[in-house]
């Protein structure tokens, strides 16, 4: 194997030059650097990164713990998080809770053991214990998709959607089109972001001038089956809905289904609106109406957060808020009718 004595002695210069060039520790002319670089193919020099690892306390590796890997969603965050992670030179563990709290701190337990230099995390809810862990550890963390609480609002860095304004979004839409029995279903409600979504729906049909009807209100499991459940016990009310907002497109799919059972057609008897955007919304029967959130951006957002955060430990947290869209597809229309 090839040293780095030998690269050096190859391109004509110290093996602290070559050293420089392979860290970025210095800065390095052009056409040096390029010799040395030229010579590390030729003699197919590959630096110890193990070594590098242990002399610099780095791994270049950074830690994502997701609430549940088969959620489209969070695979199209995670999409943009590898992307930024490969351009800026670091690797991925993954690790799925699969919405279960002890299996969450379990897998930043793992994590942390293998040195990653910070997570990323997407709680399944059960944030302030796991928040506590990693506090206890010092290890850097962005928070994503997911409020910390005021507890941990001043030291952790989020990246997070304007869930609220998404609720507002959606059911300004459904007035627009002349809904007054509007209902919603959100998903668990310990979490934040579901919860935005919930308070936005309240806050148009104030706005609007339109009563808000617990009995309207019902929550899901963020799951096929919890929509599925949900618009069930709605479509089954003495006065059922003529629109649902649904708060993630997996539970719109599964309100779908339910609607079609009912012997009920979307959009001329139930208009739905979905959340995110993940790619089974444009292919649902009807292709599903929804808020689109920026997933790629989120996960990118959140990298790009957490290596400025490993840069300077003592910078004030962030919190970045982006916007979402709505996406008009062909799940809504007036009452009584298939569109406007």
């Amino acid at each position: 194997m090839s040293t780095i004595r030998d690269v050096a002695e190859r391109a004509g210069v110290s093996i602290s030059t070559v050293s420089h060039v392979i860290n970025n520790t210095r800065h390095v002319n052009a056409a040096t650097r390029a010799r040395v670089l030229d010579a590390m193919t030729e003699l197919d020099y590959q630096p110890n990164r193990l070594a590098r690892s242990l002399r610099n306390r780095r791994t270049h590796t950074l830690g994502v713990l997701l609430p549940n890997s088969a959620n489209p969603f969070f695979a199209q965050i995670l999409l943009g998080i590898e992307a930024a992670c490969f351009d800026h030179g670091y690797n991925v563990i993954l690790g799925n809770a699969n919405e279960l709290a002890e299996r969450e701190l379990a897998y930043l337990d793992v994590l942390l053991s293998k040195q990653v230099d910070g997570i990323l995390l997407v709680s399944t809810g059960a944030y302030e214990e796991a928040l506590r862990f990693l506090a206890a550890r010092h290890a850097p963390v962005v928070m994503v998709d997911r409020s910390p609480g005021e507890a941990y609002a001043a030291t952790i860095d989020t990246v997070f959607t304007d869930n609220q304004g998404g609720g507002v979004l959606a059911t300004r839409h459904l007035i627009g089109l002349g809904h007054r029995r509007i209902a919603c279903i959100g998903g668990p409600s310990q979490l934040t972001s579901s919860a935005g979504r919930v308070v936005g729906y309240r806050r148009a049909l104030v706005e609007a001038g339109l009563a808000v009807d617990e009995r309207l209100i019902l929550s899901g499991d963020f799951q096929h089956e919890g929509g599925y459940q949900a618009a069930r016990t709605l479509l089954a009310l003495p006065e059922p809905p003529t629109a649902l907002f649904v708060c993630n497109d997996l539970m719109a799919v599964g309100a779908l289904c339910a609607i079609h059972e009912a012997g009920l057609r979307v959009p001329a008897d139930v208009s739905v609106v979905g959340f995110d955007n993940i790619a089974l919304a444009q292919y649902s029967v009807p292709r599903l109406t929804t808020i689109g959130q920026p997933t790629e951006a989120i996960g990118q957002a959140a990298v790009r957060l957490l290596l400025e955060r490993l840069q300077s430990r003592d910078v004030p947290a962030r919190h970045e808020r982006l916007p979402v869209t709505l996406i008009e597809r062909d799940s809504c229309g007036v009452p009584g009718g298939k569109h406007p």
